[in-house]
């Protein structure tokens, strides 16, 4: 994976994540890498993942089955798409407002390539 110094890397590998489990990659009720497959996977330390798996834990993504490994919650797609959504509505969208402004794009056209 390319990395890239926008955001943390255990922030990059969580959205990786999100994708893999958005996408259906990785179901509900199922294992994932572990941490040391993972991390080996991305050519990163095994801590950024950890930090990463963590975090999601906390959020009520994955859950941990002693013995097993992470597993998917089967409320993760929606507690992702709800923190997507807060993402995008408190830091994409004014960002695009911006530069909609800046570049005279009215609401209309933007709509009108959308739809097209």
């Amino acid at each position: 994976m390319d990395f890239n110094t926008s955001k943390p890397i255990y922030r990059q590998i969580t959205d990786y994540c999100y994708g893999r489990i958005l996408s259906g990659d990785w179901q509900t009720d199922g294992r994932v890498p572990s941490v040391k497959e993972l991390s080996v996977a991305m050519a990163v330390n095994t801590r950024t993942v950890l930090k990463s798996y963590d975090d999601m834990q906390a959020l009520g993504i994955l859950y941990q089955k002693r013995g097993l490994g992470c597993f998917v919650s089967s409320e993760a797609r929606d507690i992702i798409r709800d923190q997507l959504r807060e993402e995008f509505f408190a830091d994409t969208l004014p960002r695009l407002r911006h530069e909609m402004s800046m570049l005279g794009i009215s609401v209309d056209e933007l709509v009108r390539h959308l739809n097209d």
